[in-house]
């Protein structure tokens, strides 16, 4: 079988169909893993590596973002033309190995070269994935199944937070990135010999002659269909307030609440995993409704969604009872989830099939090169400017800046929502 080549030329049946979506999502599942273990075990790590705020926000944010989406454009653009299938599962492989190999770090550049590790082999996984889901699944079907694709973040999420803040409390910080991390080994070859490469465009309307597009002609089209544009910085400002917020959850627990690291992952594990999934979920299922006759509602649902989340953010914020403080980031994670699987599925109804890893791979990069790269980042920030003055208290105002961020995403998804009918008018 050469590279790339469509396994299976006839229909797929809709048990094979649910199976690839089921294995692409325990892919994103170990993705979140071993992205997020890092922020459940930030606290031990920095007393044993003497790290500031800034540096926790440099490795969980930052650095590791600038390499996962610079690198996911050139893979994308391979896996378009190649085998998306051969590209997960090879990505797989590399961020569990470089997982693991965190444990190994002495020192902070040891550790920030592994999470480099991580983010180059996540780059990777997610727009191939996207691609072979729309492939898989009709356009009336394509919200909610990218949706139940988007729910392995906060599956992962739950198991990572739940393992590594046992594992912290039991066996210490490089024990957990070893048991986590190998695993997806094993599971990359699972999924390479069980999962098909779908064929381009299989589910589409129209039929669309299968070919590559070079990134400046898809960065064109992109950049000319405005919904694309105000789509992706609405979605940034959403993950910018994501990450500010859930990064530093573990660490506002321990050092605000005096909560210890099994504690947190006990708590926020199922809380954020659960809520984030079900809003995940939600987010897909209603749009794919009501989004039968209008359209807009696919990017209004995720503004109301963004617009009642700001006041749980300053409950989970200000709240000094712990409890209050853990449901209201519980609805946090519910109602910001709501947002990914209906607007990658308006994304992907804006471009052709062949340029659908591509078109991933652009929207990751904005969303995260702003929001995960910035929002951890710049809450370690004010926090380490703001640490002389407030001392522990320092964390709670540097995370208020997440409230005003929101705000601006909000609007962004209600403006975004009025263009959308008239691209998609325009659409091949």
């Amino acid at each position: 079988m050469q590279t790339g080549e469509t396994v299976n030329p006839t229909e797929p049946t809709s048990l094979y169909r649910n199976y690839v979506l089921a294995m692409l999502t325990l892919v994103y599942v170990f993705n979140f893993i071993d992205r997020q273990l890092l922020v459940i075990l930030q606290e031990s790590i920095k007393k044993e590596l003497h790290l500031s705020d800034t540096q926790l926000g440099l490795l969980s944010g930052f650095t590791f973002a600038l390499f996962y989406v610079l690198l996911g454009i050139p893979i994308a653009r391979i896996a378009d033309k190649k085998s998306r299938r051969n590209t997960v599962a090879i990505s797989l492989g590399l961020w569990s190995i470089m997982t693991a190999c965190s444990g190994l770090a002495r020192n902070f550049v040891q550790l920030l070269l592994a999470r480099i590790g991580v983010g180059v082999g996540e780059a990777g996984g997610s727009p191939p994935a996207h691609a072979m889901i729309s492939d898989y699944f009709p356009p009336k079907k394509r919200s909610t199944a990218l949706s139940i694709y988007s729910a392995g973040i906060y599956f992962g999420i739950l198991i990572g937070f739940l393992m590594g803040g046992y594992l912290n409390q039991r066996l210490g910080w490089r024990t957990a990135f070893f048991v986590v991390g190998l695993p997806g080994v094993l599971f990359s070859l699972l999924f390479y010999l069980t999962v098909k490469e779908p064929r381009k465009g299989a589910t589409d309307t129209t039929i669309q002659a299968a070919q590559s597009h070079t990134l400046d002609e898809v960065l064109k089209v992109l950049y000319s269909t405005k919904t694309f544009v105000y789509l992706a910085f609405a979605s940034a400002f959403n993950v910018f307030c994501i990450y500010g917020l859930m990064n530093w959850a573990p660490s506002f627990l321990q050092r605000l609440h005096g909560m210890t690291s099994a504690e947190t992952g006990k708590l926020l594990g199922p809380i954020l995993g659960i809520g984030g999934a079900v809003g995940s979920f939600a987010g897909g299922w209603l749009t794919d409704r009501f989004g039968k006759t209008d359209k807009s509602w696919y990017l209004k649902i995720p503004g109301y969604a963004i617009l009642i989340v700001i006041p749980c953010i300053a409950g989970a914020i200000f709240f000094e009872n712990s409890a209050l403080s853990v449901a209201c980031l519980g609805l946090c994670a519910l109602l910001q989830s709501m947002y990914l699987g209906p607007s990658l599925a308006v994304a992907h109804s804006l471009v052709p099939a062949s340029m659908r890893s591509l078109t991933s791979a652009v929207f990751f990069l904005v969303i995260n090169l702003i929001g995960l790269g910035f929002g951890p980042l710049a809450v370690g920030f004010i926090s380490d400017l703001l640490k002389p003055t407030l001392g522990v208290e320092s964390l709670r105002w540097a995370l208020s800046i997440v409230i005003f961020v929101s705000i601006a995403s909000t609007a962004m998804f209600f403006t975004t929502a009025k263009k959308l009918t008239v691209d998609l008018k325009r659409n091949v």
